[in-house]
């Protein structure tokens, strides 16, 4: 007896406002998330704010040259503290004029040694917990998380092997792409190439060769990897002897939503996602160089992947979002090789499994507190 299809997940994971809510206040909460990269932090006092599941948050350089992250939010009357990035000596509240040090420790504040009993050693703003990750700041909501190497064991090592120099790099260009669809749709696009061939024809034609791509699961990581295509079909010049992962493509996809791709010639570039609600999210594509120095060649394949892969993948999630809320469609069987291989959809298998973990751990918590009220 053959053993049961494993089939897609119900359309109300991807459509259900409810779900998402789940998701939001559970899973978003409690993984690793991308914050910024640390060549925005070069300076003492350097800061970035950023949004991330509904909270308002910063990342600041100390003056111990530690990288700190906090809630964006004055401990007096919850005012924001700074906006966009910059550079600060100290942390001014702009509407009482609380003033903070880079530490987060409270400092000062108008006329508060007239109150009795005022300990400003009490008072400081609450840090968020940050990990730098192959130069990349993640951040994670819940203080009890586990590291980023239990999450991802061995992909800084691997990282570091393809690209030696990451400790270098600053960004070239961030792209930001809005896709119509929910997050979940376009990380499972991503994380198959079983389309590959027949959507992606400049990328299975010209970077990579389909036929050695598979796709493994490595902790809560998805690890992609491939050869380049032969040299006289590839749409970009490569030195296969500058590095010896030059002629492979490799792709660490960091659940839930971030994404290291180091493609042939080791060209580092990065997927990350910002889930805006149960239709929406939010794509940027970063490209990163030495010094943020460009050159030709990552320009030309920068607007390569924008005009061909990133475009191509847009039409595609939009229109299984739309299938989604078809009454017409009942989930699939994947199409699930034992070999692997770039025909099979093991990994969105693995990808859904823990999808449908998140929902399920979220909903039971929300239960057992409903019970305690």
């Amino acid at each position: 007896m053959s053993p049961p299809h494993t089939h897609a997940l119900d359309a109300r994971y991807y459509t259900d406002p409810e779900l998402f809510e789940i998701e939001s206040r559970g899973l978003f909460s409690r993984s690793w998330q991308f914050a910024c990269h640390a060549s925005q932090l070069a300076e003492i006092g350097d800061y970035v704010t950023f949004a991330l599941n509904g909270e308002n948050l910063f990342c600041i350089r100390d003056r111990s040259g530690d990288i700190k992250t906090y809630y964006n939010v004055c401990q007096h009357r919850a005012h924001e503290l700074l906006r966009d990035a910059g550079n600060t000596k100290l942390i001014v509240c702009p509407y009482h004029a609380w003033t903070y040090e880079l530490s987060g420790q409270l400092r000062s504040g108008p006329n508060i040694t007239a109150v009795p009993g005022f300990d400003r050693s009490k008072v400081c703003l609450s840090e968020v917990r940050l990990e730098e990750f192959c130069g990349f700041v993640f951040v994670n909501l819940d203080p009890q998380a586990e590291p980023m190497e239990t999450w991802f064991p061995g992909v800084r090592d691997e990282v570091s092997a393809f690209v030696p120099d990451h400790g270098h790099l600053k960004p070239v260009q961030w792209v930001e792409i809005a896709e119509r669809c929910n997050w979940k749709v376009s990380v499972e696009n991503y994380s198959e190439c079983y389309h590959c061939r027949l959507n992606h024809q400049t990328f299975s034609t010209g970077v990579v060769r389909p036929e050695t791509y598979d796709i493994q699961p490595q902790g809560h990581c998805l690890r992609h990897t491939t050869e380049c295509q032969n040299l006289d079909q590839m749409s970009y010049p490569i030195d296969l002897d500058a590095n010896p992962h030059a002629g492979h493509y490799s792709s660490w996809f960091l659940w839930p939503m971030f994404s290291f791709q180091v493609y042939p010639g080791n060209i580092l570039n990065t997927y990350h996602w910002r889930a805006v609600d149960v239709d929406h999210v939010v794509v940027w594509r970063g490209w990163y160089a030495v010094d943020g120095m460009s050159s030709k060649v990552l320009a030309d394949l920068a607007q390569q992947d924008r005009q061909t892969t990133v475009a191509e993948d847009i039409d595609l999630v939009e229109s299984v979002q739309r299938g989604l809320r078809s009454r017409g469609y009942r989930p699939g069987p994947l199409v699930v090789d034992p070999a692997g291989g770039v025909n099979s959809e093991h990994s969105v298998q693995m990808l859904q499994q823990w999808m449908r973990d998140a929902v399920d751990k979220d909903s039971n918590i929300n239960r057992q507190k409903r019970r305690k009220l």
